[in-house]
Order: structure tokens, then C-alpha cells, then sequence
């Protein structure tokens, strides 16, 4: 089956006519560990104010690995930070709200700005001294880091900054966003990547292409800053056979204005969300 991404109507459909659930309903999940802040802020949100019959357990194993899950029926949903792509067949995604993917430097580094050539020429094994990239006081060697094949964002840096070509042998793979933010803070001569979410204290987000990586470029289209993505949530099949007690979050995620509230809170982006 085709990947396809439900219409905003329809979806709203299904969850507005969803009959409020006899007893506790669990909610299995995994995936994106860059929408995993974003997730489970709304998760605990609808639990304790809308709905405190619906739980949700949340494995953050990477998007690609997530969608693997739905796939194979062990997750009744998957998080992912990519579009999608034809090994997803069976699945439908479902934009969720906006995050960017900000290019992160140690503070010690003077750098204020990069291209997204210059990020593809040092992710590449191209530029592998800091003096080789202007406005950088350093000297050393560049110590790129980035994530694994199991997470989205992976996929999402290779389509958008590699041009689908692979990273070079002396990017340091990692497994979760978390230790990428990690390295870069702990290592003055790294470079890395991370969504708005794992912004935090020590880290130097980057200006891309001269615009930064922060909220009010990263609104709805047009989308100015240039690693701006959709994070999705992902459903088995075309979606309709999905309990309806998830169908009824994903309509209140994408839609509420206290889900919105949650989303800018937590560190995404809404899209979709009233005013």
C-alpha cells in the first residue's frame, strides 16, 4: 500500500466521532526520539486534563526503527522526522507540528554562521580543519557528530544537507539525539545536529544559510529557516483501523489550542493548532 498523509478533515472525522472509551485504554509507541520531548509533553498533558482513562508507553528507538515497529504490529504508532520513504508501504503519516534542525557548535567556538554546502563539505570529509570554515577562531580538526541509520533525522540530513550522498568515515554516529547535543557541548572542536527540542545550556546553535534556527523562522509555510521539517506521526495501514482513542489524540494533538500551548512549550513548532 501506498504511504499517503490523511487529510486534515478526515482525520478530524475519525476523531470526533470516536465514542468516549469504556475503561483504561494503553497506547503503544515508538520512534523519533527528536519528536520524543514534543510527544510526551502532549502524552501527559491529554492524559491528566483530557482524557485519564488513556495512557501512553513511548519507546524512543529512532524513526526508523519506529516505523519498522508499526509495520510489524509491535507499535500501534511510530514518531518519525522524515518524509516518507518506499520501505514505509503500509503506513500513513500524519504531520503532527513543525520543528527545525538546528546546526550546534561548542561555544568555544566563534562561529556564528554556516552554509548548508559548507555543512554537506564537513559532513562529507571535505573540510576537516576548522580553519578551512571562516569565522571560526580555531585551528584544530572539525569533529562532526550525528545520528545513526535507525533514527529519522539521519534520513532527513542525508536528504536535505548530503544530497543522499553518505556521511563521511569520520562522523561519529550516534544513537540519540541527546548524546549528539552531549558531544558538541563536551568537545570544542565538534559540530553536530539536533531539532529545537534538545536545545539546551552550553550548546551554540548555528545561523543556517544566515537565518538562526529558532520558532518565528520556523513557522508555517513559507518556512525561511532551511533544515524546517514536519514531524509525523505514523499509523498502520490508511490509519482508520487505528484504535479510536488514538485517533481521537492525534485529532487533539493537531488541532486543540491547549495542544498547541504544549507543542511551543515543549519545544515545537504548532502547525495545525488554533490560535
Amino acid at each position: 500500500m501506498k504511504n499517503k498523509t490523511l487529510a486534515i478533515a478526515a482525520i478530524s472525522l475519525l476523531g470526533l466521532a470516536a465514542p468516549a472509551s469504556a475503561g483504561a485504554v494503553t497506547l503503544i509507541g515508538s520512534g523519533s526520539v527528536a519528536a520524543q520531548p514534543v510527544l510526551q509533553a502532549l502524552f501527559a498533558t491529554y492524559t491528566k486534563k483530557v482524557n485519564k482513562k488513556v495512557h501512553f508507553v513511548y519507546t524512543a528507538n529512532g524513526g526508523n526503527a519506529g516505523v519498522k515497529d508499526v509495520q510489524n504490529g509491535t507499535s500501534q504508532f511510530a514518531g518519525q522526522a522524515r518524509t516518507p520513504l518506499p520501505s514505509d508501504a503500509g503506513t500513513t503519516y500524519i504531520k503532527m507540528f513543525l520543528d527545525g534542525l538546528c546546526m550546534d557548535v561548542n561555544p568555544k567556538n566563534s562561529l556564528s554562521n554556516i552554509t548548508v554546502q559548507q555543512t554537506h563539505d564537513i559532513y562529507r570529509g571535505l573540510l576537516t580543519n576548522w580553519s578551512q570554515v571562516g569565522g571560526s577562531n580555531l585551528t584544530t580538526t572539525i569533529d562532526p557528530v550525528g545520528r545513526d541509520t535507525n533514527g529519522g533525522t539521519y534520513n532527513f540530513f542525508l536528504q536535505a544537507v548530503l544530497g543522499n550522498e553518505p556521511p563521511a568515515s569520520n562522523v561519529n554516529a550516534l544513537t540519540a539525539d541527546g548524546l549528539v547535543v552531549n558531544a558538541v557541548k563536551q568537545d570544542p572542536n565538534a559540530i553536530g545536529y539536533a531539532g529545537l527540542a534538545w536545545q539546551k545550556k552550553g550548546l551554540k546553535p548555528l545561523k543556517v544559510n544566515g537565518v538562526p534556527c529558532t520558532p518565528s523562522k520556523i513557522s508555517v509555510e513559507p518556512l525561511k529557516y532551511p533544515l524546517s521539517r514536519y514531524l509525523f506521526l505514523v499509523l498502520p495501514g490508511d490509519g482508520s483501523q487505528s484504535p479510536k482513542a488514538l485517533l481521537k489524540f492525534v485529532d487533539w494533538a493537531r488541532r486543540s489550542k491547549l495542544a498547541g500551548s504544549v507543542i511551543s512549550q515543549a519545544g515545537g513548532v504548532p502547525a495545525f493548532n488554533k490560535k
